[in-house]
């Protein structure tokens, strides 16, 4: 299973990431709020670990900005906020579990195996997507439609996957260049139309209902019903 650990104290991260790996998971981290988001665009983790003292936001933010745009991986929150208050706000903002510093790693295993397992019968929907005859599998990374496979690059499926997590939502060009490309300036560019302007190409072929829509100078929408 895939984890995403969200800490900066480099010690502790390195520290758990390695405990992770040695309890046999898969992971990666990342040191601020911004870097999670990016990862959290590219793949998909069966859980996320989140501390909430990060030096670009706040943990809680992050959870519900993860949250908003459709990541439902279960969350442990790891903090050193101790406060009765702090940890129901953090359970009630999208966190799953609550584990305060210091901690033990046995504790910290077991909790994680918890929430993995109360997940395991949605874990179909995090590894599968589907809108209308689109169908995107997350662990081999590829999409189909109407069951033809479609021949697309990795930052074509990064770029749909986006768009259909958000489908009958409209889409940002600025959303896009920030979420899919990393670019918290938006400079000039036309990147984003090119890339959907080719993606479109491969989705929305001849002969196929277009799925994907423009909104002049707005951005796109991606049709879900």
């Amino acid at each position: 299973m895939r984890l995403l650990l969200v800490e900066d104290e480099f010690e502790i991260q390195d520290f758990v990431k390695q405990s992770l790996i040695e309890a046999g998971y898969e992971v990666d981290a990342a040191d601020d709020g911004s870097a999670a988001i990016q990862l959290a665009s590219k793949h998909v983790y069966n859980g996320l670990i989140i501390d909430l003292g990060l030096p670009d936001q706040d943990g809680i933010d992050l959870i519900l900005q993860l949250r908003r745009s459709g990541i439902s991986s279960p969350v442990l929150i790891l903090s050193a906020r101790r406060s009765v208050d702090d940890r129901v706000k953090g359970l009630e903002q999208g966190g799953d579990d609550y584990l305060t510093k210091p901690f033990a790693v046995a504790e910290l295993l077991a909790r994680l195996r918890n929430l993995l397992r109360r997940n395991l019968v949605a874990s179909e929907e995090t590894t599968r997507l589907r809108i209308l005859d689109l169908e995107l599998d997350f662990i081999s990374r590829r999409a189909s439609r109407g069951g033809e496979l479609l021949n697309l690059s990795p930052q074509e499926f990064v770029l749909l996957a986006y768009l259909c997590r958000h489908a009958g939502r409209v889409v940002t060009r600025s959303m896009l260049l920030s979420e899919v490309w990393g670019m918290r300036i938006q400079p000039n560019t036309n990147v984003v139309d090119v890339h959907v302007y080719r993606l479109r190409g491969k989705v929305d072929t001849e002969g196929r209902e277009p799925l994907i829509k423009t909104l002049r100078g707005i951005g796109y929408v991606l049709k879900d019903h």
